[in-house]
């Protein structure tokens, strides 16, 4: 799932479409028009699944994509290895996610966790 919005709109902390992978924006940079041209945007974005920096030039009147990010809740079942399987609190599914090194000693079994809910990808995150 995804939106369309012009660039102008963007702003740091919210999230975009870079190169098909949702991003978080971690600075944007835009510059005045000149003599013959439109005003640029040079937005700098880390990707939410796989940490790979990511840059996207554009003018300030195009349109880009924005991914729609759900923020969930789910009951840890049971965790096996680095593995936890999940049920969603709202929809009550069950779904295996792997577990991310930073977060083994915050999750336990029947324990409430939030995850992300992206572009058909998801990943446990803890804050």
């Amino acid at each position: 799932m995804k939106q369309q919005v012009e660039v102008k709109e963007l702003k740091e902390g919210k999230y975009v479409l870079a190169d098909d992978e949702p991003c978080v924006i971690k600075s944007i940079q835009k510059s005045k028009p000149g003599k013959h041209g439109s005003a640029k945007a040079r937005i700098e974005a880390v990707g939410i699944f796989d940490g790979q920096k990511r840059s996207i030039i554009s003018s300030v009147s195009a349109k880009t994509y924005v991914p729609i990010v759900e923020r969930k809740s789910a009951q840890v079942l049971s965790i096996s290895g680095n593995i936890a399987q999940l049920m969603d609190m709202e929809t009550y599914t069950t779904f295996e996610l792997t577990i991310a090194d930073e977060y083994k000693e915050r999750v336990a079994e029947g324990k409430d966790i939030t995850y992300i809910e992206a572009m058909g990808k998801m990943k446990i995150d803890l804050r």
